[in-house]
């Protein structure tokens, strides 16, 4: 039995290192925009606080090796998420985390190991520390309930990691089969808890993660009637550039034709002229034979 705990608990391990390396990808993100966007800094900071308080329950409760190690590395990199998301959070947001940090952190932590230390003791010291312990966990696995809202009202997985979802799946999974074999309910409590909210997130994933934003469904609708709008500016103007160019080729055909053909009054004016001309060219006897001809 005790084998069979130990490889559960090495199994465990090596999820758990999984869950608390998830967010690397997020940061990275972040990182590189220089920005947390819309990402929540209040769960890397009550996971710090758990997997803080976890590794301090490990030393004080016999065979918790495995729980001092996977907690330890969980603290580590908690701390690095926290102070990255420090540095790239607006400034209001980065105020109001930096004392929820040093209230939680540093100031609660702190304040439970003095008393545990010097005024606890015995076994009471150890119930205590659990019981704190699988609160805190309950919290760390309910945490992302925020983003499990955020995507019922966007309908959109963006700010809800698939990878986190699934290892805190089978983070709780496997901790509570390990919790049965120990006959830890500090440890298995929570961790049953986590198992079902992860089902849930899974869940919520599988419904949503072909659909869009509701901002980016706006975000597009305003592209489509801008684009249509654009087209139908362009499409009015090829009309009418057009109709100018009928109306100017017709204009030029009406006046290549009347430049063709000679107008009436000039031709009328032209014969007058020529008859003014003969008939100033006869002498009188041929104006006489021409009248004589024409009354015979």
């Amino acid at each position: 039995m005790a084998e069979l705990s130990f490889i559960v608990g090495l199994v465990g391990n090596i999820i758990s290192i999984l869950v608390f390396t998830s967010p690397i990808a997020t940061f990275r993100r972040v990182v590189k925009k220089k920005s947390t966007e819309n990402f929540k800094g209040i769960p890397y900071i009550t996971t710090l606080l758990s997997t803080s308080l976890w590794t301090f329950y490990g030393l004080l409760k016999p065979g918790g090796l495995l729980v001092v190690t996977v907690n330890g590395v969980g603290s580590v990199l908690q701390a690095i998420y926290v102070i990255l998301f420090l540095i790239y959070a607006p400034k209001d947001t980065r105020v109001k985390l930096a004392k929820i940090v040093a209230i939680l952190n540093i100031g609660c932590f702190g304040g439970v190991i003095l008393v545990t230390l010097l005024v606890i003791h015995g076994s009471v010291r150890l119930v205590v520390i659990g019981v704190m312990c699988a609160v805190l966990t309950v919290g760390m696995y309910a945490s992302p309930m925020a983003a499990m809202r955020r995507i019922v009202k966007t309908k959109s997985v963006e700010y809800m990691p698939f990878s986190l979802s699934f290892f805190l799946f089978l983070n709780g999974g496997v901790w509570s089969a390990y919790s049965l074999l120990v006959k830890d309910f500090f440890i298995g409590v929570p961790n049953a808890i986590g198992f079902v909210l992860g089902s849930a997130q899974l869940l919520l994933y599988m419904v949503y993660r072909s659909s869009k934003s509701v901002d980016t469904m706006k975000d597009e609708k305003v592209e489509e009637e801008g684009s249509a709008h654009l087209i139908g500016h362009v499409e009015m103007h090829k009309y009418d550039d057009g109709d100018d160019d009928d109306d100017k080729v017709k204009s030029e055909r009406q006046l290549s034709k009347g430049s063709s053909l000679p107008k009436g009054g000039s031709v009328s004016r032209q014969h007058s002229l020529q008859k003014i001309v003969k008939a100033r060219s006869f002498t009188p006897s041929e104006l006489r034979s021409i009248r004589v001809d024409t009354d015979g």
